[in-house]
Parts: C-alpha cells; structure tokens; sequence
C-alpha cells in the first residue's frame, strides 16, 4: 500500500476554520494521478478543521479507465486519533465510469463527477451531516485498479461548517 498526499492535505498546510455558527466552508484537493494506481493506493487529498461538521462534497475527474472499466475508489476520512477511519464515508463508489452521458439539465463529457452528500452507500445520505472532533485527512482509497489508463487529475471538495 502507498499513500500520496496533495499540497492541501500535508501536515504543514494551513486549516481554516470559518468564524461564525452556520458559514459554508470548503477543503479541496487536487492531485494528478500519474500512474495506475494499485489496490490499497490512499490518496490524501484535504483536511477538516477540529469539530466540522461534514454536509457533503464532490469528486471531479477525468476518465481514468477506459475500454471495460474496473476502477474502484472509495471516499471518506482516515483515522484522526479520536475516530477511526470510514473509507468509504461519503461513497462506496463502485466501478468508476467516465464515459460521456446526458440526463434532464445534466450533461457531462467524458469525465466523473459525484455528489457526495447523495452517493449510494453515503453517511450523510443515510444519516445526516459526520462530525469530526479532531483535524481529519479526507481522501480516496484504491479497491482495484484502472483495466486502461488509470492516470488522470482528481479533485475532492468537502463543504462543511463549524458551529
């Protein structure tokens, strides 16, 4: 297993924490996957500030496998010395696909782009916002890698709030 942390998620980047009962906060990253990555591969992408209160996020990406697809990522936080590590707490993702669809007002080229807050399997989508007590790593973990390709930049989003 390898672990890659973006600039966002390192231990010297600075947290924010936004002042006041209620303020949307986000905690991005972004990291380019220059390699199919292996099975057990953790990507550290951003942290969460001590006490936020996670209401959802977005994973953005280029198509990172092609042909018959076998990506599988899941997203959530990791261990942060109080609470154990969920994986997979804003989406058990499944296989991955990036192929170009178009449903109602949504239409999308080749690429990925989940809503977090309502991904089958989600925390917040079967029981409200995740409250953290410490500073928390969020990121992905590779179940099995890209059949073709696999390389690609991600990006993860975290909108939370700090009551």
């Amino acid at each position: 297993m390898t672990t890659y942390t973006a600039t966002r998620a390192a231990s010297t980047f600075p947290v924010f924490k936004g002042e006041g009962s209620g303020a949307l906060c986000v905690a991005y990253g972004t990291y380019e996957v220059a390699s199919n990555l292996a099975a057990a591969s953790i990507i550290e992408m951003c942290r969460t500030p001590p006490g936020a209160v996670v209401l959802g996020g977005e994973f953005i990406a280029e198509d990172l496998d092609t042909g018959t697809e076998e990506l599988d990522w899941d997203v959530g936080y990791f261990a942060n010395g109080v609470e154990s590590a969920d994986t997979d707490a804003l989406g058990n993702l499944g296989v991955i696909t990036g192929d170009a669809f178009a449903a109602g007002n949504l239409s999308m080229s080749a690429g990925i782009h989940y809503d977090l807050a309502s991904t089958t399997g989600s925390v917040i989508q079967a029981s409200g916002p995740i409250t953290l007590t410490n500073e928390t790593v969020w990121g992905f973990t590779v179940n099995v890698d890209a059949a073709t390709g696999g390389t690609g930049t991600v990006q993860l989003r975290i909108y939370y709030v700090c009551p």
